[in-house]
Order: structure tokens, then C-alpha cells, then sequence
């Protein structure tokens, strides 16, 4: 199965080291960084699949880092962990794009138990039931289905896994990198043949048009217009 990738921004050497060991050791994969600067390289560079935030960083705040990535389209859920406790620091987290709060110092079973919780949704800030792919043809997001004249539609798994991709990043070229991270687990061994076919096969169902190649960088999903 696919290792979930979490981003963790700590600025406490030990703390940071201590959560990163402890959810790798759960199955995730934890990239562990130190201040608010380097928290908006990665999420530049990476898809993550969920962001533990400390809010006092250098540089840069948790809060800072969030709202920022929200105004660039990053949708993955947030937590923020912070010895802050009022109602107007409350208020201002979950202002920022924040999808939950825990307060320093926390237990770590606690701390799986909130990640776990918002992972099992499949999209985030998005208050659509539906997401309207043609005539006839969408996607429910609650059961992460796609129906075709209102029947589900059964597409394989890989197929499954990237009509997601593709609805979560719309208009974004997804590299053929990305697109192996999703699809394929590090017990998998990556095929550019399989991965043309997975293309192919999808097209055929929502339409040739809405996934265009794009030379030497991977695939983009164009949405109905």
C-alpha cells in the first residue's frame, strides 16, 4: 500500500525527531523541517498528504506558512500543534485553512488518532457534493465514486486512484514522478506502459479532451468549461 506523505514543521529539534520516528514507524513517511521558510519550499516542491504545523517558527509562522499555501491552491489537510490556547488563537487557525488543533504538550496516540481521522476524507475545502466532469458524467466525492448517466462507473484501482489525482490537482501538470507516487507502492515497480494504458482507459470513460500530454512533464487535467 502507498505510504502517505506527511509534512511536519517543528522548530524543536527533539520534538520534531520524536514525532518524525514515531509515525514512520506507523507507516507514514515524514519529511521533518525546522522553520517556516523551509515548510514553503516543500510544500512548493512536494504533494503532501496531510501538514502537522507548529505555530511559534522562525521565519515564518505556522499560521503565515497555511494561509499562504491555501492562497496557492494546496487543499491538504492541516493540524496545527501549539502551546497557544486562547479563543482568538482558536479563531485565527482555523481562519488561516486549518482542519484541526492540538495542544502542546500532547500525547502521541492522540496525535495518530487526528491524523488518521482527516485521512480517511477524500477531498478538502471543497464544499461540493459533486464535481461535474461532462454531460452526464461526475464524480461523488463523499463516495469517491464516478457515476456515469447517476450509475457507478467501476474502474480499476490504479484508474481509481488517478481520476482522484486528477480531480484534486485540475489544471496542474502532475509529473510522471507524481503520478508513480500515487499509484504505484515501494513493493511496486513503476511502468510508463501501464501508466499509458490507465491514461487511455480513462479518456475512454470521460472523454479524450480533459487529460492532455504535456511534453516531457507529465499530464494535466482540464475540467469542463
Amino acid at each position: 500500500m502507498q505510504k502517505q506523505r506527511l509534512l511536519l514543521l517543528e522548530d524543536d529539534a527533539t520534538l520534531n525527531e520524536t514525532v518524525c520516528e514515531y509515525l514512520e514507524e506507523r507507516g507514514y513517511r515524514v519529511e521533518g523541517v525546522y522553520d517556516g521558510y523551509e515548510a514553503q519550499e516543500r510544500l512548493y516542491e512536494t504533494q503532501f498528504d496531510l501538514l502537522l504545523l507548529d505555530v511559534n517558527t522562525p521565519k515564518l509562522n505556522g499560521f503565515e506558512v497555511l494561509k499562504s499555501a491555501r492562497e496557492q491552491g494546496v487543499t491538504s489537510p492541516a493540524i496545527y500543534l501549539t502551546s497557544l490556547d486562547s479563543v482568538e488563537d482558536l479563531e485565527k487557525g482555523f481562519a488561516s485553512g486549518c482542519d484541526d488543533y492540538i495542544r502542546k504538550p500532547f500525547a502521541l496516540k492522540e496525535l495518530l488518532i487526528r491524523i488518521e481521522t482527516l485521512l480517511k476524507r477524500n477531498f478538502y475545502h471543497e464544499e461540493r457534493t459533486f464535481i461535474e466532469i461532462d454531460s452526464g458524467i461526475k464524480y461523488d466525492i463523499k463516495n469517491s465514486m464516478l457515476l456515469v448517466a447517476e450509475q457507478p462507473y467501476q474502474l480499476g484501482t490504479k484508474e481509481s486512484r488517478l481520476l482522484k489525482l486528477f480531480l484534486q490537482s485540475a489544471e496542474e501538470v502532475l509529473s510522471h514522478e507524481k503520478i508513480s507516487e500515487t499509484l504505484w507502492s515501494y513493493e511496486e515497480t513503476p511502468s510508463d506502459a501501464s501508466l499509458r494504458t490507465y491514461i487511455k482507459n480513462l479518456r475512454k470513460v470521460i472523454g479524450k479532451e480533459k487529460i492532455v500530454s504535456v511534453k516531457k512533464q507529465g499530464y494535466r487535467y482540464t475540467p469542463k468549461q
